[in-house]
C-alpha cells in the first residue's frame, strides 16, 4: 500500500524526531527529499558506526528518502532549497529554534507563497511560550515531561532506553501530516502544524498525570514491574531465565492461584483479594510467587502461565528479538540496500499484505546531481554550486 505515491516531502531534518515522521511518510511511498549539509550531513549519520560504519540511528530512520545537500546560508542554496519547495506538498523541519524563520523559511512566509504547502515544525517545546527558544534533546524532555518521575526504581530514576519523545513527536507530525493532507483535499489549503516534543510526551504521561490527579500521591518508581497493579512484572525461575507476567483482574487472580501456584485459597485471602489489596500487600506477595518459579524453568513457568491463561513474555535480548518467530512467521524482517551494503530492517507495521516499501537508507548527497537537474540547473551550474560547497 502506498497512498502517498504523488506526494513530496521535503525535509530540513537532523537527528530523530523530523527523520523519523518523514520515514513514516516515505514507507507509504511518498518522495522524501533530505535537505543535508554539505560535507557532514545530518549529524545522526555521526552518533555511532554499529551498523557496517554507518550509524544506527541513522540506518533505522532514513530509508527510502533522496538526500541532496545545500547550504541554504548561502543565498544560492537558498534559492534552491525555495525551489525544491515549491513543487512539495509538505515542509517538514526540526532545526534548531528560530533557525527556519531566520532563514526566511518560516511557516508564515511559506504559507503566504505556497497556500497549499504543508508547514510542520518540529521544536522541543513550540511556540510561543518561555521555553520556545529553548535546545531540547530527547533527554530533557523526558525530564520536563515528568515521564524520569515515575521511570526506574525506588533508588534512582532512570532515562527510557529509546528516545521516546523524539519518537512521540515523530509519530505525532506524522500522523498531524496525514490529517492535513486529507484536509487539504477537501479545502484546497494547506496548514502549519507545529509539534511539541514536550506535548507529545505529556500526552503519552496522560497515566500517572490523572493517577496523581488534585494533589495524589504519584505512582511509584516500580523498575519493570508495574507502578499500580500486581502481580505485574518480572520474576526470575529456578534455572535463572527471567519471565515478565501480569495479572490484570479478578478472574485471572483467581486462574493463576488455582492453575499457578496450586494455592487455590489464596485468591480470596483478605490481604490479595482485590488488585488494591494485592498491591499493598505486594512484598509479602511476591515472595511466595517468587518461591513457585524458583521450583519451575522459565519455559516450565510460561507454560503453566500461558495455560492458565495469563499473559506472559521471555525478556528477550537484543538479538533474540531480530530472531522472534513471531516476526519471523509474519515476514517482518527485510533486507534495505545501503552505502555499505544490504542490512535487516524490519517492515512498518500495519502489514497490508503487500509489498512494503524499503528502498535505500541514502549516501550523503547521492542524490544532489539529480535532484537539482530536475529544478533545470545545467551540469555547469551544479558543477559550480559542488565546486564551492554550495551544494
Amino acid at each position: 500500500m502506498q497512498p502517498l505515491r504523488g506526494i513530496t516531502v521535503v525535509s530540513l531534518e537532523q537527528a530523530i524526531a523530523a527523520p523519523y515522521a518523514s520515514r513514516q511518510l516515505a514507507d507509504l511511498g511518498a518522495r522524501v527529499i533530505k535537505v543535508e549539509r554539505p560535507g557532514t550531513g545530518d549529524f545522526a549519520r555521526s552518533y555511532d558506526s554499529r551498523v557496517r560504519g554507518m550509524s544506527s540511528h541513522f540506518v533505522w530512520a532514513n530509508r527510502n528518502k533522496e538526500s541532496v545537500t545545500l547550504d541554504f546560508k548561502d543565498p544560492r542554496g537558498l534559492d534552491v532549497l525555495h525551489r525544491l519547495i515549491e513543487d512539495a506538498d509538505v515542509f517538514l523541519q526540526n532545526l534548531a529554534p528560530g533557525a527556519a524563520a531566520r532563514a526566511g523559511l518560516g511557516a508564515q512566509e511559506l504559507r503566504s507563497r505556497h497556500p497549499r504547502l504543508i508547514v510542520c515544525d518540529i521544536s522541543g517545546y513550540g511556540e510561543p511560550g518561555p521555553y520556545a527558544g529553548r535546545k531540547a534533546y530527547d533527554l530533557m524532555v523526558q525530564s520536563e515531561s515528568g515521564l524520569l518521575s515515575v521511570t526506574g526504581t525506588p533508588d534512582d530514576m532512570a532515562k527510557v532506553g529509546i528516545p521516546v519523545s523524539d519518537i512521540a513527536a515523530g509519530m505525532y507530525a506524522y500522523s498531524s501530516i496525514l490529517g492535513a493532507l486529507l484536509e487539504r483535499g477537501r479545502t484546497g489549503r494547506g496548514t502549519h502544524l507545529d509539534v511539541s516534543m514536550l506535548e507529545a510526551t505529556v500526552e503519552w504521561m496522560g497515566f500517572p498525570l490523572h493517577y496523581a490527579f488534585d494533589g495524589a500521591e504519584p505512582p511509584p518508581r516500580a523498575g519493570a514491574a508495574h507502578a499500580t497493579i500486581y502481580p505485574y512484572g518480572p520474576f526470575t525461575a529456578g534455572d535463572g531465565g527471567v519471565v515478565m507476567m501480569a495479572v490484570q483482574n479478578e478472574r485471572e487472580w483467581r486462574g493463576f492461584c488455582t492453575g499457578f501456584l496450586d494455592r487455590p485459597e489464596l485468591a480470596g485471602h483478605p490481604h490479595y483479594a482485590t488488585n488494591a489489596d494485592r498491591n499493598t500487600h505486594r512484598e509479602a506477595l511476591g515472595a511466595l510467587i517468587a518461591a513457585r518459579f524458583a521450583q519451575l524453568t522459565s519455559a516450565e513457568a510460561l507454560g503453566l502461565l500461558g495455560a492458565v491463561p495469563v499473559a506472559c513474555a521471555r525478556v528477550n535480548s537484543l538479538a533474540e528479538v531480530w530472531d522472534h518467530p513471531q516476526l519471523a512467521a509474519r515476514g517482518r524482517v527485510h533486507q534495505v540496500p545501503t552505502p555499505a551494503g544490504p542490512v535487516p530492517a524490519l517492515a512498518p507495521p500495519g502489514s497490508t499484505g503487500d509489498a512494503p516499501r524499503m528502498e535505500a537508507v541514502p549516501a550523503l548527497g547521492e542524490h544532489t546531481r539529480a535532484v537539482l537537474g530536475e529544478l533545470g540547473l545545467s551540469e555547469d551550474a551544479i558543477d559550480a554550486l559542488v565546486a564551492e560547497g554550495v551544494a
